[in-house]
C-alpha cells in the first residue's frame, strides 16, 4: 500500500541525484524554485520508504498561455519500485492540490524517453525536442487542469 504526502524539499535530493543526475554534482539537484512561495513537494512511500518524488512550482510555460500555471519538476522513482503506480499517485495527489488552488495548467520538461509515460497521465506534447545541457533531449509536456 502506498502512502502519498507532502515532504520537505531536502527529502527529494537523494532520489533526484541518483535517478535524474547521477553523472552530475549533487548540488545540481537543488533547485532555486524548491523553497519559493507556493512550491511544494510530494513523496510516495512504500513500507515507510520514500520511493517516488516530484516537485511543483509556480512558473509560466513558454508559449502556452495560462492564468495560473505550475511546473512539475524532478519527478523520479527508484528503479526497483517502478510499475507500482507511485509516480501516477504522486501526480494525482498534486493535481488535487493544484485544482484546489485554481491552477489551470501543469507542465514539465520531460526527457523524450518518458514522453509516453506523461501521455498516459494525460499530458500532451508541446513544441519540438530540445537539448537540455548536460542531460540530453527533452520535450515540453502539458496538461490543462479544470
Amino acid at each position: 500500500m502506498l502512502e502519498i504526502k507532502r515532504i520537505e524539499s531536502e527529502r527529494t535530493y537523494p532520489l533526484r541525484h541518483k535517478i535524474l543526475r547521477p553523472h552530475r554534482p549533487y548540488e545540481e539537484c537543488i533547485y532555486d524554485t524548491d523553497n519559493e512561495p507556493g512550491s511544494f513537494h510530494i513523496g510516495a512511500f512504500y513500507k515507510n520508504e520514500l520511493i517516488s518524488v516530484a516537485s511543483f512550482c509556480i512558473e509560466a510555460c513558454p508559449g502556452l498561455p495560462s492564468k495560473r500555471p505550475f511546473r512539475l519538476r524532478a519527478m523520479a522513482t527508484w528503479t526497483e519500485f517502478r510499475k507500482m503506480g507511485a509516480g501516477r499517485a504522486v501526480v494525482n495527489y498534486a493535481e488535487d492540490i493544484l485544482k484546489s488552488k485554481n491552477v489551470d495548467l501543469l507542465w514539465c520538461k520531460g526527457r523524450v524517453n518518458v514522453q509516453k509515460y506523461y501521455e498516459k497521465l494525460g499530458f500532451k506534447r508541446y513544441g519540438d525536442v530540445f537539448d537540455y545541457p548536460t542531460i540530453g533531449p527533452h520535450i515540453i509536456m502539458y496538461k490543462k487542469l479544470t
